[in-house]
Parts: C-alpha cells; structure tokens; sequence
C-alpha cells in the first residue's frame, strides 16, 4: 500500500489517540479530590459512584497512560500512571494473602475478594508496563509476586492452563465465573488470553528461566486445546481436561488472540514456535475477516456454528480488529488485511468516536444507532482496548512506512 495511505491514517489515529482517548479519561475519570476513580459514567457522562469499582478499570488506566508515558513522555501522563498506580495498590492490592481483590465498595472497602485469574493477569500487566516507562523496583517486585502465586495456585499442572477463580485466600470456590454471561467451568479462553498477554509483558521486563517456560507452555495450550484446528475459531469454555462446553464464537477474542499469540512468540524469540504459530494466526485473521466482518468493515459481536448470533458491535472488537489485521499485513504482505483494519478504522470514526462527549461509545446496533443504555466507562469498559491499538496501530504503521 502506497505510503501516503499509510501515513494518513497514522495520523488520524494518533490525533484519536493523543486529542481524544488519553485527555478523555484525565479529564473525566480521575477523581483528584477523593484520589480515586469514578466507578462509572453513563452515556451522556453522568457519574455513579454509587456502584462497585473493578480492580480491572485501575489495573487498564494504568497500562495505557504507563504505555503512553514509555511512547510519548510528558508530566501529564506520568502523573496520571502514578495515580492509577497509587489506586490500584492502595485499595485492591491483598497484603495478607496476596494479589488483587476483584472489587471494592463504594466507600473503598473490599467488596468481592475473590482472586479471579482474569483480574491477576491485568495486574500483572499493569505493573510490568508500569515498571517499563518507570523502571520502578516495586511494581515489578509485586508483578512477580503474583506471577509466583498463579503458578503455585493456579496452574493445572497436569493438563495445562489455568483455573478460573479463587477465594481470598486462594482456596477452591464454587461459582468460578468472571462475569454473568460466563460459564461457570474451570478455565476460559479468555482467562488463558490475558494470561499469556500478562506473562509476555513480564518476559520483557524479567528474563527468568521459570517466566520463559510457563509462558511458552501456555501458548502451546492455547494452540492445542483453545484454537480448534479446523473452524480456526477459539473454544470459549472448557472443562478441566478441555472438553469444551460452548459453540459461542467471539470474532473480537479471535482476532485478538492471533496477535497476541504472535507477540508471546516473538517475546519468546523461539523460531520453531513462530515456525508454528503462522500458519495458525494467519488463518484466525482470515476466517475472522471472512465470517466475522460486516459489509461497513465493522467485526459483529458474536456468532456461532450457523453463522453470527449478535450482530451488535462493541468498541473493543473493533480496536483489536485494528491491531489484528494490520499484523496480519505485516506477517503476510497481503494488503487486503490493511485494507480491512482502516476500514474499520473508517467505521470507529464514524460511528463509535464521540465528537461531543469525548472517547469511544461502547457500542452500535447493525445499523449504527448508539446503545444508549451502555457507559462510557464502568467496570470493563476502559482505555486499555482503543488506547492499545491506537499505540500499536502507529509503531505498525510507521513500520511499514519506514518513515
């Protein structure tokens, strides 16, 4: 593709990125008198703090703007990581047992002390991209204490691959679901997912021998149990020894999931498991594009064996889908992959990027009308999804253009 394509819509989602996301959540979502977050904001930017707060929304704000301050510098973002920072440990960190409560009440105090792995995995996360931009010793220290933890309580040790959910104190529960519309099974594609994102960020920033082999064990899981070897979609839902319990199709995590498996080789640097995966994430992003995608571009919600059953489409397929795609272009010189994520970039800036309000809407129906009834921020609705495909749309972009 011709490089002033390339650069023109660099551009455009480096204005989104740096005029729009990261102001958007400075602005309106930190709570500098109470030192805190808002726990949600309505469609029309109505505040609720009535609600409980995530450990999630803590742990997503601060990778992005540790993210943004490693890319971009500046006191502002700077500030705003150390403030998401100072939340996350201050009112989720458990001190006693170890890792992260999965939610807190209104007036701060634990609310749900579960250890959701999903919730683990973000931290983890946070904290090493946190140590990146600030080479600070504490979040990594506290990073590895919790990788310590999923490996001691967590790992199924004999068939791969990680439980869902834990009490406090990291003893067995019954109901181990990370959401309502979530199964309750031992492990999820989505848990395994940020699971393996976590321990790729941790791999960069903590070359540890034990690091290397978990994470490469769970990508190996991922390709042997979670992607099906046909459909090339992912298994949603499993049971301990991987029967799978759902047909749900999620284009979004399948999309996802083909970079992501692709950056935890690369972390990896194993040139057999690269030898492996491509052939696998490049037919993820074509089936996505083939059966996932709608004629405006946009990547519907949710499908299964007869084709798609939800054909909504949330802000964070569509982010993912950027990224995704443009991976692909980069891994095969296909151009039509790179037509395919700024068409969905066409669609973001015309249906999900709020010129009044400021950030993404959540989601649109098929034909475009907003969903009004969702928030513009609230327990998963975040930075981390727009503001992490804006940051690796452009390093991508500018690759390729070799500006």
């Amino acid at each position: 593709m011709d490089p002033t394509t390339l650069s023109a819509y660099r551009q455009r989602i480096e204005t989104d990125l740096r005029a729009n996301i990261l102001p958007f959540w400075m602005e309106h979502v930190a709570d500098g008198e109470r030192g805190t977050f808002h726990a949600e904001l309505s469609h029309e930017l109505v505040v609720d703090d009535s609600k409980p707060r995530g450990a999630l929304l803590s742990a997503r704000i601060l990778w992005t703007y540790a993210a943004a301050f490693r890319v971009y510098g500046g006191a502002d973002l700077r500030a705003m990581a150390d403030f998401a920072y100072a939340d996350l440990i201050g009112r989720f960190a458990d001190e006693q047992h170890g890792g992260f409560y999965w939610s807190i009440h209104p007036d701060g105090s634990p609310e749900r002390t579960r250890k959701q792995v999903y919730g683990q995995a973000f931290a983890i996360y946070a904290l090493t991209e946190y140590h990146r931009a600030t080479a600070g010793a504490e979040p990594l220290r506290r990073a590895q204490d919790v990788f310590e933890r999923l490996e001691k309580h967590a790992k199924d040790p004999a068939r791969g691959g990680y439980f869902e959910a834990f009490g406090a104190n990291w003893s067995s529960i019954a109901d181990m679901r990370l959401s309502d519309v979530d199964q309750n099974v031992p492990k999820s594609q989505n848990t395994l997912l940020h699971v393996m994102e976590a321990y790729t960020n941790l791999l960069r920033v903590w070359p540890n021998d034990r690091v290397r082999s978990a994470l490469h064990a769970l990508v190996v899981t991922m390709v042997d149990h979670v992607v099906h070897p046909e459909a090339f979609h992912l298994g949603l839902f499993f049971q301990a020894d991987w029967t799978p319990t759902s047909q749900r199709i999620s284009y979004g995590h399948d999309i996802e999931a083909a970079w992501l498996l692709w950056e935890a080789a690369q972390a990896l640097d194993d040139e057999a498991l690269r030898a492996r995966l491509l052939p696998i994430v490049m037919k993820i992003a074509e089936v996505t594009l083939a059966e996932g995608v709608d004629a405006d571009g946009a990547i519907f919600n949710e499908g299964g064996p007869t084709g798609v059953t939800d054909d909504s489409k949330e802000w964070w397929p569509q982010a993912e889908g950027v990224v995704g795609f443009i991976n692909a272009a980069q891994l095969s010189g296909d151009d039509r992959y790179l037509a395919a994520a700024f068409r969905l970039w066409d669609f973001i800036e015309a249906r999900l990027i709020d010129p009044q309000g400021g950030e993404w809407f959540r989601g649109v129906k098929r034909n475009g009308e907003i969903i009004t009834t969702f928030e513009k921020v609230g327990f998963w609705k975040c930075p981390y999804h727009n503001g992490r495909a804006a940051m690796e749309a452009i390093a991508r972009l500018n690759a390729l253009g070799a500006w």
